[in-house]
């Protein structure tokens, strides 16, 4: 029983590690760009080419974890996680920060790639709520990042060290995997082919899914603060509203699993998660200073549940772990390229009309795109997206 705690708190600890280092660039905004002369497009490169790893990296996730391992991936990669933290310390310039966040963005790549297979496999009976308890894990470091990096900044008297602080908790993260996670017995024997995931059509709407919903959150870490900076808030106030957006995000991604545990079919979940999404938009786009409060809540509470709900969907598709984690990998790897790109639409189209809201109005049709998305998510046909009909069994079609 222990060992069972060990591993679950390394589950919650490796989760808090995955996101500072994108929620702690918006509140200090405004000290980056005076220090380093980036713009806002410079400072959206910060999200872009993170994201952008973190999407290409994600396909490489399943031949890494057959070839080494997925505890030697994962403890691997959270070494590269906290030494790309540490790194900021010592990066002034705008090409250093970009390169520590590729640093960073590769490293979580490889994590979010491996992690949900290994949770499969050692939770079979508990997916919902292990998963669960990741992902408001993740967005919960997102409230981390927002809320911590402007104070450590502010005590400190430097931006750098604020980013840099987050390499304490990557350290912590790696000795626990070292310690807690098993050994992957067998699991160099099995060689996943992912072409055969690949030349499904399923694949791809789960890539669309989830990097446009994914593309929601990017924007808002990237941008709440700095849009409300721009109404007169500091950056401690915005980066607490931030924060605000992350704890519901982190609850919204603990409780919509539990709740929708008991139903097979996650999709009116889903729909519920995406009108939130849609209704804090809105506010943000229409209404800001009306209750921002509100609106980071609402759009939190949409974006941690349908996060953690998709992760959930893609490995419900697939019984064995090892496939169920390819396709997840899959997902979030052209998903996350996709969520690349909305923060920098979002600059240009600031740039384009001195605002924000035509940015969060972009993201209420994407919002639109993916609830129809939602609607081919039924479980019953979960089978036949990923294999015709007479066609070999999976495990001889995805599996060498």
């Amino acid at each position: 029983m222990p060992a069972r705690i060990l591993l679950i708190a390394t589950v919650a600890i490796v989760g808090l590690n995955l996101r500072p280092f994108i929620t702690s660039v918006g509140p200090l905004a405004g000290d980056i760009a005076a220090s380093t002369g980036l713009g806002l497009q410079g400072i959206a490169l910060l999200t872009l080419v993170p994201m952008l790893l973190m999407g290409l990296v994600a396909f490489v996730g399943p031949p890494l974890q057959s070839a080494i391992g997925a505890r030697r991936s994962v403890i691997a990669a959270l070494l590269i996680v906290s030494c790309g933290y540490a790194l900021r310390l010592l990066a002034p310039t705008g090409a250093s920060m970009v390169a520590t966040a590729a640093a960073i963005g590769f490293g979580v790549a490889v994590i979010q790639a491996v992690f949900p297979a290994i949770i499969k496999r050692e939770f079979p009976g508990h997916v919902s709520g292990v998963m669960g308890l990741y992902s408001a894990m993740l967005m919960g470091g997102g409230a981390l990042g927002a809320l911590s990096a402007p104070m450590v900044a502010g005590a400190a008297g430097s931006w750098a060290l604020g980013l840099a602080f987050f390499a304490l908790p990557a350290i912590l993260a790696t000795l626990l995997a070292l310690v807690s996670l098993p050994a992957d017995v067998g699991a160099r024997r099995r060689l996943l082919k992912l072409g055969a995931f690949l030349s499904r059509p399923r694949t791809w709407l789960l890539m669309a899914f989830f990097g446009l919903m994914n593309g929601g959150y990017s924007s808002v870490v990237a941008w709440l603060a700095p849009a409300f900076q721009e109404q007169g808030w500091s950056a401690t106030t915005s980066g607490s509203l931030l924060a605000v957006l992350a704890v519901s995000q982190a609850l919204s991604a603990l409780i919509v699993p539990a709740l929708a545990r008991k139903s097979p079919d996650r999709r009116p979940w889903l729909w519920i998660t995406l009108a939130m999404q849609a209704a804090g938009f809105a506010g943000l786009a229409f209404a800001p200073a009306a209750a921002p409060l509100a609106w980071a809540i609402v759009v939190g509470a949409g974006l941690g549940g349908c996060f953690a709900l998709s992760l959930i969907v893609a490995l419900d598709h697939l019984p064995d772990p090892a496939q169920a984690g390819a396709l997840s990998a899959l997902m979030q790897g052209g998903g996350f390229l996709i969520a690349a790109v909305p923060p920098w639409l979002v600059a240009v189209f600031h740039d384009a009309t001195g605002s924000y809201a035509a940015g969060w109005i972009w993201h209420l049709a994407s919002v639109a795109i993916v609830a129809a998305l939602a609607a081919r998510l039924a479980p019953k046909g979960y089978a036949a997206s990923l294999w015709a009909s007479g066609a070999a069994h999976p495990e001889s079609r995805l599996r060498a």
